[in-house]
């Protein structure tokens, strides 16, 4: 299935300043294409409702804590959902690193790699230390308008064994006021065994300061192997730990 994630900051820098204002991985599936700033921590949270097949499942807290570490640098740590369906329980933990890569001709660039750890309940977890890897770019395209993306790999463990899946995301950001930015956004993922899916996805996020932004998304799945719909919301905030 897939999962919401980001967009991006404006290019042509480099480490984003300690002012910076909140740029986040949620709602989008994309990460964001920028790291937090050095000595910086960032909590991304949400709740999900997904439909499929008439099934009805809800997660959250959605927690992804960034560390802003050194320079371009980031640790990432993605805190266990818990799902609430026929079966409930809390999902695998994941951990990471992110470096930045850009701007590079006008693009921001960051590879993301991570591990899925198998923390959760029985009938939730993989079972697998599961990896990934994740190239999210965006670029800005006129004072208010942005287009962003992503590729990514991934290598989920199966009942069959692994099962590898690319992912190719595309979307166009439209900020609406200075605090409130608007996308939409098509997502496919391509594995290995198993049908394609295909993903549209609109969204909102509105910064209620710089350092704290709510959002809520919307997605409905254009392929028999996706879910049929999903919406959710979400909480971010930065506070600046150490440094400046």
């Amino acid at each position: 299935m897939i999962i919401a994630g980001g967009t991006a900051l404006l290019p042509g820098q480099s480490q984003p300043p300690a002012d910076e204002p909140i740029s986040t991985d949620r709602p989008a599936v994309a990460e964001s294409s920028t790291v937090v700033p050095k000595g910086s921590i960032q909590l991304e949270n949400g709740f999900l409702s997904t439909s499929n097949q008439g099934q009805n499942t809800l997660d959250g807290p959605e927690t992804e804590m960034r560390f802003g570490v050194a320079g371009n640098t980031e640790l990432r740590l993605s805190v266990p959902d818990y799902y609430h369906d026929a079966i409930s329980g809390f999902g695998d933990l994941a951990i990471g690193i992110k470096q930045q890569l850009g701007p590079v001709d006008g693009f921001d660039v960051s590879i993301i790699a991570f591990l899925s750890i198998p923390t959760g309940a029985a009938a939730i977890s993989s079972h697998g230390y599961d990896p990934g890897l994740q190239l999210p770019w965006s670029r800005k395209l006129s004072p208010n308008w942005t287009a962003a993306g992503q590729f990514a790999l991934y290598w989920p463990t199966q009942i069959d064994g692994r099962n590898l899946t690319g992912q190719s995301t595309f979307l166009l950001d439209r900020q609406i006021t200075n605090p409130m930015d608007a996308f939409i956004e098509y997502a496919g993922e391509f594995p290995e065994h198993g049908g394609p899916q295909h993903l549209l996805h609109l969204g909102v996020a509105y910064k209620i300061t710089p350092h704290n932004q709510i959002d809520v998304h919307y997605g409905i799945g254009l392929s028999s192997a996706e879910v049929n719909h999903f919406i959710g919301i979400g909480y971010s905030f930065r506070v600046q730990a150490f440094g400046r």
